[in-house]
C-alpha cells in the first residue's frame, strides 16, 4: 500500500535524506511551513513507514573496508524452513552490508565489504561457502564506484 506523497513531502524528505540533523525549525523553513505542520508531515511520513529510520553515513575506507564485492549465491533448494535458515545465517554476518532475493539464475545478491583481498577471502572460506544448502558462489568485487551509499556498515 503506497501513500500520497506531494512536493511539500518530497522537499522534506530530500533535506532529510542531504541532512537528517536538520532541526524541525530548519526543517520547516527549508520548506516554507511553520514548525507543527512541518513536524506532523515527518511524523506521518514515519508512522507510513515511508521513513524508516535515521542513519549515519560512513565512508568504508576510512574505517578500513577496501573491499566492496557482490556475491551472487544459488542454493540446492528453496522451501520455507531452508530459506529461512539461509537467510538467519547470511543477517548474521555483519560483513553482509545489503541482502537481496533475486531472479535470474542465482537466488541470491549478497553485498559484503572485506578490509582486504585476505579479509574477504578467509570469509568466503569459513562463512559464504559453508551457509546451509549453498550451490554456488560467484564475487563480483568493485573496482570503482561511481554512485553508492551503504547502511549498516559493521563497526567494530
Amino acid at each position: 500500500m503506497s501513500i500520497e506523497i506531494d512536493r511539500t513531502d518530497r522537499l522534506l524528505i530530500r533535506a532529510l535524506q542531504d541532512n537528517a540533523r536538520l532541526t524541525s525549525g530548519e526543517l520547516a523553513q527549508r520548506v516554507h511551513l511553520s514548525q507543527s505542520p512541518s513536524w506532523r508531515r515527518i511524523k506521518r511520513l514515519e508512522d507510513e513507514g515511508v521513513i524508516t529510520g535515521y542513519h549515519a553515513a560512513l565512508s568504508r575506507r576510512a574505517i578500513g573496508f577496501g573491499v566492496l564485492a557482490f556475491v551472487m549465491v544459488g542454493i540446492d533448494h528453496q522451501n520455507e524452513e531452508s530459506s529461512r535458515h539461509f537467510q538467519e545465517a547470511v543477517c548474521a554476518i555483519p560483513e553482509v552490508v545489503m541482502f537481496h532475493g533475486i531472479s535470474g539464475p542465482e537466488d541470491f545478491l549478497l553485498v559484503v565489504v572485506a578490509r582486504d583481498l585476505d579479509a574477504y577471502s578467509d570469509l568466503l572460506l569459513t562463512r559464504l561457502h559453508r551457509l546451509p544448502g549453498v550451490r554456488q558462489v560467484h564475487t563480483h568485487f568493485s573496482l570503482q564506484e561511481f554512485k553508492g551509499q551503504l547502511a549498516g556498515l559493521p563497526v567494530e
